[in-house]
């Protein structure tokens, strides 16, 4: 939507060449040393009608034609940033929401939590099923794991059968809370085939100070704590220490 709003505003503006290049071209007509501000003034009054209708007319198509592109282009970034088989975010634009989010968190001094979940299971769906029952089973996933988000969080599929869930806002004891849910919701819906999930979190609290990228380090300490769900038996939570 910015790139639409964006797009038209511009395109608006251009518009205003119409009516300047008609003065032009009838200012070209007359002698150099007849053209002063008098004329140009009295060549608005006389055709005043021209020229509005001249600048009106072309700044409605031109801004129209620059919503559409803008649309177009909105529409263009959204696949870019989106995975195709689950609609949840892809990495790229897990990536740029993380970023921002951690900025965001950073300036108001606000917890941020991240959830990195790996399913247990899935290569044996796909094994003992086919990919086509992997893929349903990913966009099931994948709307589970909608259906338990706020309108600020975020989640996306990290590629292949991982995913993350990003929470602003959210303590280490919520974000838990949160993905024990996600968990037991996705043990519950398996029942026409087994499949779990060994969920990892970690928190940047407000007073961190984590050196170096601080995005980088919330991916690393949640990734290690799924590492850790899945050694200690898989189907569970494990939370990081804080950052």
């Amino acid at each position: 939507m910015q790139r639409s709003i964006s797009y038209a505003l511009t395109a608006g503006v251009l518009s205003s060449g119409a009516p300047a290049g008609l003065l032009g071209i009838r200012l070209a007509k007359a002698p150099v040393d007849s053209v002063s501000l008098r004329e140009v003034r009295n060549e608005f009054v006389t055709d005043s009608a021209a020229y509005v209708y001249i600048g009106g007319a072309t700044a409605v198509i031109f801004t129209l034609f620059g919503y559409i592109l803008g649309r177009q282009a909105d529409r263009l970034a959204a696949l870019s940033e989106t995975d195709a088989l689950t609609g949840l975010f892809n990495s790229r634009g897990f990536s740029a929401r993380l970023n921002a989010e951690v900025r965001r968190a950073r300036r108001y001094r606000a917890p941020l939590s991240l959830l990195f979940l790996d399913l247990d299971g899935l290569k044996g769906i796909n094994d003992c099923y086919g990919h086509r029952a992997g893929s349903e089973t990913l966009r099931r996933v994948a709307h589970l794991i909608r259906s338990q988000l706020r309108e600020t969080d975020a989640a996306a599929r990290w590629g292949g059968d991982e995913f993350t869930i990003l929470a602003p806002n959210t303590g280490p004891d919520v974000a838990v809370t949160l993905a024990g849910r996600i968990r037991r919701r996705i043990a519950a819906s398996a029942a026409e085939w087994p499949l779990t999930a060994s969920i990892g979190v970690a928190t940047l609290l407000a007073d961190d100070a984590a050196p170096g990228d601080p995005s980088a380090a919330l991916m690393r300490s949640a990734d290690a704590a799924m590492y850790m769900a899945k050694k200690a038996g898989k189907n569970t939570v494990v939370a990081s220490p804080t950052l």
